[in-house]
């Protein structure tokens, strides 16, 4: 594979001083608040610069030396001394174990797509979303500043143990000792780190190459060492000198001998010289661990590199498997030439049997150098791409300030502070263990977004790399949860509750973000898994609920029945429709692509759970007839057809009223240029510019029926709010949900007790179930016939809605003899054919009924439910059927009409 950068892969650099370097990938338009949740918009002027780093010098090199870095030279005979080298080497394959899991998963991901800067943030964050990116980025980040003061104070300690004048021998007595001093001097070495980091990213690969060549002349001189050196006794430091030892201050490197080689095979763990703490298995491993820590260096700075998605798997495994061999090699060779005591209480030890000295100690100081810069550098570049994608609001917002040429500055300093501030802990190994906590939960996180992403099984996830499965995603995690809590239960679940605070905080207050979020992949993963196994034959009436569509012609005028559908549905299926006149044959695209996004909006704005489902037809009839055929999948489809009432009523726009209340006042400009809801305007006249006439509404409500769907007629939801229903005008009053169980057009024929009767109990017991509702009271209006029983009837429903279990109040209401329904004699023969709903009812006798529900105690009820008759068989009744339900509900306030062809109650269990 050439090292050619891919065709997708453009970067763009300011041509003057910006908030942004050099090297950001352009970033397509996004839906949130009018700009890219990766950052600010750019300005127009930009030239292309390319990257300078190739695989060896940006990947190779800087890894090699972040993981040599201080243990190589001052931390291998301390873990032989304390664990013996079984353990050693045991711990060194447990460690490269973990990081080749994750260096598998670093590899799926950097060959999947162009990488932008920030490495391993930038990798999570795309794969896991902005939550997940932004809260294990802060960690990863402080995890590199722990790891350059690391490093920082390790070269500080190879400095004192040459000059401090602790040998009782030393020729070099010039540097006083101490906490505060070594503070000093450590503060002195973060300063030369940090003025390289600020020149930027090419001088700190040339410094690199530089120390690379040093380190490697170091090693190789220590490997000759071994071979070359005779046996001789070694002179321990002061510190060495533990309260209450009385060994001798001489320590032996015996050359290759069999019996150093057993004296060192088992374990011996003591107390550390350095900081007087007891060592053990756990304590050990996190020094050991730091010596792999360094497999994200070259993701790390992947905005500087020529071909990331090439670099970085190459060179990454490249680093890898050569300090895995080097370090095995000099754990084998101390454990075969160095007495124990010399191991446990030298850790420069490798200075003092060197064929000349001042090589491991030059080596000592360039690795560590080297290391501390490249975690200086990598933590800079994570805060600044976390400072760009406006994850964390203004408080990183400086973050994003870059010099000229592409160099984040003030990052640089703001980590180097940090860095600073953590060098107050004094001591290697009392970093050591937080730096290995942050590393090994951000290495989780990596094989976690690698392994959501195989899961997801999205088409585009096709990495170029394919040495990796599930199976070592899976075990890369569980490894590295594992080691968490072996090195210190309390800072990995201290760090791990911090990451999910943070999780939650960018979750509630980070705009949305552009980038695409798997959570959405393994969603629709599982949900079509589940769809599949959702098998309509199965269905039973226990465990009915409802799945409405709501035909909505303007959501301008709709907003309150959106709102109140949406306390109905029961956690049922919600579908916003909405018919579009036209034909696509006649026009240049789909003109419902575009409105899609506002609708949406509109769900948001709302706060409800619906989905919306749009189509274009000749006539609404035909559209209401294509969503009910296509809305839903499977066994989520909707059952009840929801629509607006047909009446001559005049438009309101409640939704401009809502987004200004929501919003405070604006600047009327404002208000013009920032339209937040592209709905076409109200029609001017109630009367005219309607989409359909009442013959085809009413064929809209028969071909539901006819298609086996519940129909609901929503009447004065034009202004319904639920605080104000739920809030009634006289102090305590009570608030009423009413249901009228019979047929009102036709109550001689009607029963409370049939199919639609029933579905009008259900709809209103599942209103009365959501917790906004519970405090209402349902009460049912029974119409009982002059000459009946009127108590005998009323306790037979009592009982009936005991087995029920619905809470309601029961009134019975007697009919007077004068509302009967007159038949006009020309139409008797419409009545014969069709006895439940042909009849020609007189005006006065609808009016008469209108009048005895708006009579009923409670004039206001929050909300009523009355029985929808079937329309007439004669489609030249459809006027006058709509004539009659207009009559019925004059007046009478948020009115549902409701007609059941499901059964949806039983008393059973």
């Amino acid at each position: 594979m050439s090292e050619k950068t891919p065709l997708l892969h453009y970067r763009l650099s300011e041509a003057s001083c910006s908030e942004e370097p050099a090297g950001v990938l352009p970033v397509p338009p996004s839906r949130d608040r009018g700009q890219s949740a990766a950052g600010p918009r750019r300005g127009p002027a930009s030239t292309s610069q390319p990257k300078k780093l190739n695989t060896f010098f940006g990947v190779v090199v800087p890894t090699l030396l972040s993981m040599f870095s201080v243990v190589v030279f001052l931390r291998i005979g301390f873990m032989v001394g304390q664990c013996g080298l079984y353990q050693a080497i045991a711990m060194y394959v447990v460690a490269y174990f973990i990081i080749s899991m994750t260096v598998l998963s670093v590899c799926a991901i950097s060959t999947n797509g162009a990488l932008d800067a920030g490495g391993a943030y930038y990798m999570i964050s795309r794969a896991l979303g902005p939550e997940f990116g932004g809260s294990i980025g802060l960690m990863f980040f402080l995890g590199n500043v722990c790891a350059s003061a690391l490093f920082v104070l390790g070269l500080v300690e190879a400095i004192e143990s040459t000059f401090d004048g602790t040998l009782p021998i030393s020729p070099h007595q010039v540097l006083p000792s101490g906490y505060w001093w070594s503070l000093l001097y450590g503060t002195a070495v973060a300063l030369l780190c940090l003025l390289v980091c600020l020149v930027g990213a090419n001088i700190y690969a040339s410094a690199t190459f530089v120390i690379f060549l040093v380190v490697i002349l170091s090693l190789g001189t220590v490997f000759v060492s071994f071979f070359s050196v005779r046996p001789h006794n070694v002179t321990l430091p002061g510190s060495a000198f533990l309260p209450g030892n009385t060994s001798s201050p001489m320590a032996r490197f015996t050359g290759f001998k069999l019996d150093t080689l057993l004296g060192n095979l088992g374990d011996g763990y003591g107390v550390d010289y350095t900081t007087g703490r007891m060592m053990n298995f756990a304590t050990v491993f996190a020094v050991v661990f730091n010596g792999c820590t360094g497999i994200m260096t070259g993701s790390n700075i992947s905005g500087d590199l020529k071909n990331p998605s090439y670099s970085i798997p190459r060179g990454t495994i490249t680093a890898v498997i050569f300090t895995f061999i080097i370090y095995n090699l000099l754990m084998v060779m101390a454990a075969c030439t160095c007495d124990r005591v010399l191991l446990q209480r030298d850790y420069n030890y490798l200075s003092e049997i060197n064929v000349w000295h001042p090589f491991v100690t030059v080596g000592v100081y360039c690795s560590t150098l080297s290391a501390a810069m490249s975690s200086l550098i990598g933590a800079s570049r994570i805060l600044y791409a976390l400072a760009k994608d406006h994850l964390f609001g203004r408080v990183l917002s400086p973050a994003k300030r870059t010099s000229c040429g592409g160099n984040p500055w003030v990052a640089v300093l703001l980590s180097w502070f940090l860095v600073q501030l953590v060098l107050f802990a004094g001591k290697v190994n009392t970093i050591a263990g937080i730096s290995t906590i942050f590393f090994l939960l951000v290495y989780a996180a990596v094989d976690l977004a690698c392994l959501a992403l195989e899961w997801a099984s999205a088409p585009n996830f096709r990495p170029t790399f394919r040495y990796f499965t599930w199976h070592t995603c899976l075990l890369g995690i569980m490894g590295c949860a594992i080691m968490m809590f072996l090195i210190n239960a309390i800072y990995a679940s201290a760090s791990i509750a911090f990451m999910l605070l943070l999780l939650l905080l960018i979750h509630y207050l980070s705009p949305t973000s552009s980038w695409g979020y798997i959570s959405q992949a393994l969603i629709f993963h599982q949900v079509r898994k589940y769809l599949l196994m959702l098998d309509v034959r199965k269905d039973h009436v226990k465990f009915w609920r409802p799945q409405v569509l709501l035909m909505v012609s303007n959501p301008r005028t709709a907003v309150g029945l959106i709102s109140f559908i949406n306390d109905i549905k029961k956690s049922g299926l919600y579908v916003l429709g909405h018919v579009q006149l036209g034909e696509l044959n006649t026009l240049p695209s789909d003109p419902l692509q575009s409105q899609y996004d506002s609708w949406l909006s509109l769900v948001d704005h709302l706060n409800i759970k619906a989905f919306v489902n749009l189509t274009l037809a000749t006539s609404v009839r035909h559209g209401v007839q294509h969503l009910l055929f296509i809305s839903g999948l499977g066994g989520m489809r909707p059952n009840t057809l929801v629509l607006g009432f047909y009446d001559n009523n005049p438009p309101e726009d409640k939704l401009l009223g809502l987004v200004l209340s929501s919003s405070g006042p604006r600047d009327p400009e404002d208000q013009q240029q920032q339209k937040p809801f592209h709905f076409p305007s109200l029609r001017g006249d109630a009367a005219t510019g309607k989409s359909m006439d009442p013959q085809e509404y009413v064929a809209v409500i028969a071909d539901a029926i006819k298609m086996l769907k519940n129909v609901a007629l929503a009447r004065y939801f034009h202004d319904f709010q639920r605080t104000r229903a739920l809030s009634p005008a006289e102090k305590g009053a009570g608030v009423y949900v009413d249901v009228w169980p019979v047929n009102l057009l036709r109550p001689d024929s009607s029963s409370y007790v049939d199919t639609c009767s029933l579905f009008l109990l259900q709809l209103a017991c599942i209103l009365n179930m959501v917790r906004a509702w519970r405090r209402a009271r349902l009460r049912l209006f029974l119409c009982v016939e002059e000459g009946r029983s009127l108590r005998g009837t009323k306790e037979k429903l009592g009982q009936l809605l005991k087995e029920l279990r619905i809470k309601a109040t029961v009134y019975t209401v007697p009919w007077d003899s004068q509302e009967e329904p007159e038949v006009e004699e020309e139409e008797e023969e419409y009545v014969n054919s069709f006895p439940s709903n042909g009849a020609r009812l007189s005006d006065d006798y609808l009016l008469a009924v209108n009048r005895l529900i708006l009579d009923q105690p409670c004039l206001s009820p929050a909300v009523r439910f009355l029985y929808l008759p079937r329309p007439p068989a004669d489609t030249r009744r459809y006027t006058t059927y709509l004539r009659q339900l207009d009559l019925l509900t004059l007046n009478l306030g948020p009115t549902l009409l409701i007609h059941g062809v499901t059964p949806v109650l039983t008393t059973d269990l």
